[in-house]
């Protein structure tokens, strides 16, 4: 497999009213990654969490037909982490894990 160069990521939190609060968003690298989603001063904190990739918008610019127009990754970080979450893509399935 290669790299997503320049696939939309969002990251959102769950506020306690249940609304999903966008943290950061970029587009990554050519090696397939972001740096950093969250603005300077943002911190994760111990509630949901999830990263929307924009899958749908990535391969129609491939020219590839995809199944999925986005995939959600949720998740429930430690208050102040660093984490890793990759994304292996193909245009008819996905799979994701916790990377070091």
């Amino acid at each position: 497999g290669r790299p997503a160069v320049e696939l939309l990521i969002r990251l959102e939190r769950k506020e306690s009213d249940g609304i999903w609060r966008l943290l950061g968003e970029g587009r990554t690298d050519a090696g397939g990654r972001i740096g950093a989603l969250l603005a300077a001063g943002e911190v994760l904190m111990a509630r949901p969490h999830r990263l929307v990739f924009e899958t749908g918008e990535w391969f129609r610019r491939q020219g590839v037909s995809a199944f999925h127009p986005e995939v959600v990754v949720s998740f429930l970080p430690e208050a102040g982490g660093h984490y890793h979450l990759p994304l292996l893509l193909s245009p008819f399935g996905y799979s994701t894990y916790r990377g070091s």
